[in-house]
Formats: C-alpha cells, structure tokens, sequence
C-alpha cells in the first residue's frame, strides 16, 4: 500500500468489511472508555487488514468514548476514501 490506495477498486467492499465495526463492539463491550494504544493492541491480535490498522493508527493519543472514537475512525475512512470498501462504525 506504498501509493496509499486500497488494494481493492474504492466501489467494491472488501472481504473485511465490517471487521472494524467488530472491532469496535468488542472493545467498548465491558468499558465506556478505550484508549487509542489498547484499540491498536487489539486491532493487531485480531489480525486485522493492514489498511484497517492503518486507520487506527491515525487516531491521535488519547482516551475516547465511543461516539468520539467511532467519529474519528469515519473521518480517517472518508478521507482516505475506504467507507465503502470497509465500511463506517458505530
């Protein structure tokens, strides 16, 4: 992904759509607050798509409720245009 493209045509959904929105209902499952560092960690163990890690690794440090980590995440997906390839969160 060196020229910062999805490996896919940006109109067609991945075979891991959804899987951030998995990633997101897991790690706000038991917590009101998730930090940036543990949604990596879990992004990672997941084995998640590299262009999704990358996506969660532009959160900048800090400590989010969900709505405002969910907000951050879409914007990062907009702007690299991947929400329909991926899918937005929740």
């Amino acid at each position: 992904m060196a020229d910062g493209k999805p490996k896919k045509p940006i109109n067609i959904q991945a075979d891991e759509f959804g899987d951030l929105q998995r990633l997101i209902d897991v790690a706000y499952a038991n917590q009101k607050y998730v930090s940036r560092l543990d949604l990596i960690v879990q992004a990672e163990s997941r084995d998640l798509h590299e262009d999704l890690i990358e996506i969660v690794k532009l959160l900048p440090p800090g400590t989010y409720a969900r709505q405002r980590m969910c907000d951050q995440l879409n914007s990062a997906l907009a702007a690299h245009g991947w929400g329909r390839v991926y899918g937005t969160v929740e």
